[in-house]
């Protein structure tokens, strides 16, 4: 692939495409969901092409090439070594953290979550009639840790059976590092609580941090781990619903297996394996040239904030194209300046309630788009938040 046909400026129009995210009135500015404004690499565009050009699209298998991918994507990238036995296409991380919630607890028992954190969290534990449970993290001088008191109290109840972890974590942009990763394991193994690990953001470490699969840690840890992980985040391909489930316990790996079929989101779409299989056979130079491009946008977006909005502080990331904002210095009823922000710029960004109550006071802002459209986001939140101060002083 040739990165010079990568053009992260260019303006594409997204209205009236079903979008998910653009599905807003004229003149609004979605800045929220965590889906990317950019084209995905050439090399996927042309590897659906060529499928679309085969006009027939029946039932799909799941080929070698894919598992290979996969497995040479880690090791090349993340520097782990992944079997072909431990892997398990999924439509998507998320039916995959909910198969798994159904079939390896019990209605009733607790999932522990470290909040805030990603929403899908909650629904996936909730709808499923378990229990959740939460150990907020704590927040010091612009940045989280874990507390690790409060955690081993809740794995030890007994009736938490599993924990799910974001790694790297959504919506803080944190990157856990190994030491982390490893007093975390070794407690979710002396308390029998199954790890479930989401790092679907891994591809997305800013430069300097480097994300450690949570199933590298130790042996140990891998045996009580199961990972979910997909190109979605990293190429913009989450309508094309590709995931890879990771699990090398084979006991686990059987229960997880049967739970993925019964729920029936372990058979690709007719575009799933091509789409996943050309991303990690051939997208790392767009990568490349995509994390310099959310580099300089998380730099810009910081600097405007600093000098144009310094009542909001930009909290310190890791990873990921999401900003985290802390806006207590101008209002304790965040979703109050959402709505009023929308209504009066027509600026779309997530309330940070909805990641958990300690999320209450930020709001979430995606800025993986092209630097006008940045440029113009941060203007009209600009102009949201100090209409709202003026009009509540």
């Amino acid at each position: 692939m040739n990165v010079l046909l990568v053009d992260f400026d260019y303006m594409t129009n997204r209205l009236k495409t079903n979008s998910y995210k653009w599905d807003v009135d004229s003149g609004e500015l979605p800045m929220w969901v965590a889906d990317m404004d950019f084209e995905t690499s050439p090399a996927i565009v042309d590897a659906l092409h060529k499928r679309l050009n085969h006009r027939i699209f029946g039932y799909t298998s799941i080929p070698d090439t894919y598992f290979e991918a996969v497995i040479q994507w880690w090791k090349t990238r993340h520097h782990f070594t992944i079997k072909k036995e431990w892997i398990m296409f999924c439509t998507g991380v998320v039916p995959a953290i909910s198969s798994i919630v159904r079939k390896m607890t019990r209605p009733g028992e607790k999932v522990l979550v470290l909040s805030p954190v990603y929403n899908i969290f909650y629904n996936s534990i909730k709808n499923n009639q378990r229990e959740v449970l939460t150990s907020e993290l704590i927040y010091n001088d612009n940045q989280y840790t874990i507390d690790f008191d409060d955690v081993e109290g809740k794995l030890a109840e007994p009736d938490t059976s599993l924990m799910i972890f974001c790694n790297p974590h959504n919506p803080i942009g944190k990157v856990w590092d190994k030491q982390v990763l490893e007093r975390l394991g070794k407690l979710c193994i002396k308390h029998q609580v199954l790890i479930l690990s989401d790092e679907i953001h891994c591809d997305l470490s800013h430069p300097g941090h480097r994300y450690t699969p949570f199933a590298s840690i130790s042996d140990a840890i891998a045996q009580n781990s199961i990972t979910c992980v997909a190109p979605s985040k990293t190429f913009n391909l989450a309508g094309i619903q590709t995931s890879s489930v990771i699990v090398p316990n084979p006991e686990i790996r059987n229960l997880v297996h049967r739970g993925i079929n019964t729920d029936e989101v372990a058979e690709p779409n007719v575009f799933a394996i091509e789409a996943a299989i050309a991303a990690y056979t051939e997208g790392e130079p767009w990568l490349q040239a995509l994390m310099e491009y959310l580099l300089a946008n998380k730099l810009y977006l910081e600097q405007f904030l600093t000098t144009q909005l310094p009542q909001l502080q930009v909290i310190h990331s890791e990873a990921t194209y999401l900003a985290w904002i802390n806006c207590r210095n101008v209002t304790d009823q965040v979703n109050d300046l959402c709505s009023f922000i929308r209504r009066e710029t027509g600026l779309y960004v997530s309330d940070g309630a909805i990641y958990g109550e300690n999320g209450n006071g930020f709001i979430r802002l995606n800025y993986a788009c092209p630097k006008e459209r940045l440029a113009d986001g941060l203007q009209r939140l600009k102009r949201g938040v100090e209409a709202f101060q003026e009009i509540n002083s």
